[in-house]
């Protein structure tokens, strides 16, 4: 056991806190035999000090101490260490303390006096929780970055708007929060942000393709089954809504999860429990749920195939994403975004992207949206070796980079006004800012097009 704890952490560093002086030189002697650095504290007040001069993997206190007692001293040094795991010291047959302890947080407990072989033992599962602990908050923290606020970029005053709101709901863990918006807009990428600006941790992200799942297995894979309820349910098996536990539920494309389902899933949101296909016991809810769509759940209610009391419960929150073709102006941060990651996922130096290249890019419709953006520019930075991205590096979706609405038979128009801004005006301003960027930026054109005078551009 001692060979397994050096090659284990062999330059562990172990505070010990008692203010029995005869208890501290023994533990200390022993500790340091072990090959542990070991740092000594007779009181909780010093304790703290040493904590915040030095980088310590665990703590081992006496729980009854003049002045301030282990219990005390572990809540207020977790407070700059959130991670860091405590031993505490309790005096023979004292059960209620150790107890106590357990409860308030401590890792583990040492009866006083203890054997060599038990103190060897609990350190070992405490030097390995410490270290588990650890990893487990920066990779917290890693996914905290990479999937921030801050990471979507955007100059866009619709898309800061939907922004704020997401943050904001951010601070209710248990509010539903429904995101609307064409594929590829983002949706998935808002709504980890909404999760782990809530404090969640990464694994507890959970999302479902309602669209993608076969009606007879989706209700399975969302509730989970018990051994026998159905042919071929040999064991019990967990669902997402276990898996997301104190996380997260993205429900994408909502708008085609079954009528039947439906009720379910208004009935979890409501009474926020849930049972397991087969099961009569009830399971708490403790995951924030996230709905998407790119449909329209109005018009689907009016027409009977969504239900309207769970349009209404979801629709708490409602959050449209705009289009990629609404807000050209973000498609130049975009691409200097997505640039920066592939030259770093790839390891190639491109200085960037050329003039032509990016006149391109923002005249283009994108029906992919930011997804096929990102697709675009990663098929170009492979393509390309220490050279700037040029006009024939980029593939589009569709055949015709270049829209010419000039030429076409029919224009399409996809936008939405907030109710309390329609109006004819709003809506002409709508029509000529859609236009102006279809035809590139060139008003004598969008003006030819719709047949009013270049002047209008500028009113």
């Amino acid at each position: 056991m001692l060979r397994e704890l050096k090659e284990f952490n062999p330059k562990a560093r172990i505070l010990i806190v008692d203010d029995e002086e005869v208890s501290l030189f023994i533990l200390n002697n022993y500790l340091q035999d072990q090959g542990y650095e070991v740092i000594n504290s007779t009181n909780g007040h010093d304790a703290l000090s040493l904590l915040q001069k030095n980088t310590v993997d665990l703590v081992i206190t006496d729980f009854v101490m003049l002045g301030m007692d282990g219990i005390k001293l572990m809540h207020l040094a977790r407070k700059q260490h959130p991670t860091l795991p405590f031993i505490v010291l309790t005096a023979q047959g004292s059960i209620e303390s150790a107890v106590a302890a357990i409860r308030q947080g401590a890792l583990d407990y040492l009866q006083k006096p203890f054997e060599p072989q038990t103190l060897d033992m609990v350190l070992l599962r405490a030097l390995e929780f410490g270290r588990l602990a650890g990893e487990n908050a920066q990779l917290r923290e890693h996914f905290r970055e990479r999937f921030s606020f801050q990471n979507i970029v955007t100059q866009s005053p619709a898309m800061r708007q939907a922004l704020e709101m997401a943050a904001r709901v951010a601070t209710s863990p248990k509010t539903t929060l429904s995101l609307t918006g064409e594929s590829g807009v983002g949706k998935e990428v808002l709504a980890r942000a909404v999760h782990f600006a809530s404090g969640c941790l990464p694994g507890s992200f959970v999302a479902v393709n309602c669209a993608a799942i076969p009606e007879s297995l989706l209700e399975s894979e969302l509730f989970g089954h018990v051994r026998g309820a159905f042919t071929g349910a040999e064991r019990d098996r967990e669902g997402k809504f276990s898996l997301a536990r104190s996380g997260t539920v993205l429900l994408d494309e909502i708008g085609d999860m079954p009528l039947a389902l439906q009720a379910k899933l208004l009935r979890v949101l409501e009474e926020r429990t849930y049972e397991k296909v087969g099961a009569n016991t009830p399971l708490p809810v403790d995951f924030r749920v996230i709905v998407a769509t790119y449909r329209n759940l109005a018009l689907m209610v009016r027409n009977g195939t969504f239900r309207e009391d769970l349009f209404h419960r979801i629709n708490v929150v409602p959050i449209a994403i705009p289009p990629l073709r609404e807000r050209k102006e973000d498609i130049p941060l975009l691409a200097v975004f997505f640039l920066g990651l592939f030259r770093q996922h790839q390891g190639k130096s491109i200085p960037g992207i050329s003039k032509k290249a990016m006149d391109l890019l923002t005249s283009y419709t994108w029906p992919g949206n930011v997804r096929e953006l990102r697709n675009v520019l990663e098929y170009a930075t492979i393509m390309v070796s220490d050279e700037l991205i040029r006009p024939e590096h980029l593939r589009f979706q569709s055949s015709q980079p270049h829209p010419d609405v000039l030429g076409a038979n029919t224009v399409d128009f996809h936008f939405s006004i907030p109710s309390e801004e329609l109006s004819q005006k709003s809506i002409n301003s709508k029509i000529m800012e859609i236009i102006l960027q279809r035809c590139g930026g060139n008003k004598s054109r969008a003006a030819a097009l719709l047949k009013i005078s270049r002047k209008m551009f500028y009113l």
